[in-house]
């Protein structure tokens, strides 16, 4: 419930971050340098608070994961206990075929909890934490200026456009560990 909140507020800023933009290109048409900026840094800040709520609703369904896990290690131990058992049995008859068979049932079972051991582990080590420097703020303006072809009436320093291409690195590797981990939610 509560990382389904968390999405609902991250897809909230998601729009205010529109809205903002919205703001930044009317004010870069009028030639309101400052208000650009404010709309900017505004806009900047919600894509960053967006980013965060996900971080946040990621590590509440991690720990949603961690409880899983332990539910499951709790049945995986009943079910190698049983199985420990079935093998005594078996051994007991020697039926080879028997043997192999629970062999691979363990097998199985072992291979699935290190699937969601490594599942849980990726989705906590890929957490960031981002800021809001000054580069992307003139980035910003100049990418809203040049999208909707307006002259940004100001001088910029070069080699600012290297951090939306970070920023953009940044948020496509996250939507592969999203996209990732959904699949593995759902197999």
């Amino acid at each position: 419930f509560a990382a389904k909140d968390l999405n609902r507020q991250s897809q909230k800023c998601v729009k205010e971050e529109k809205a903002e933009k919205l703001k930044l290109k009317k004010a870069i048409q009028k030639g309101n340098i400052d208000g650009a900026k404010i709309h900017a840094e505004n806009a900047i800040r919600q894509k960053n608070q967006a980013l965060n709520f996900l971080r946040l609703s990621s590590r509440v369904d991690a720990v949603a994961q961690r409880v899983q896990t332990a539910v499951t290690m709790k049945q995986v131990t009943g079910s190698m206990a049983g199985v420990v058992k079935s093998m005594d049995s078996a051994m007991r008859s020697m039926n080879l075929e028997k043997i192999t068979n629970l062999m691979d049932k363990f097998e199985r079972q072992f291979e699935d909890l290190d699937v969601q051991t490594n599942a849980m582990d990726s989705a906590m080590s890929n957490t960031t934490t981002l800021t809001v420097p000054q580069g992307q703020v003139d980035s910003l303006m100049n990418q809203v200026a040049d999208e909707h072809g307006l002259e940004l009436n100001m001088e910029l320093p070069n080699g600012q456009n290297a951090s939306v291409g970070t920023a953009s690195a940044a948020t496509a590797e996250q939507d592969e560990l999203s996209q990732r981990l959904a699949k593995l939610r759902q197999g």
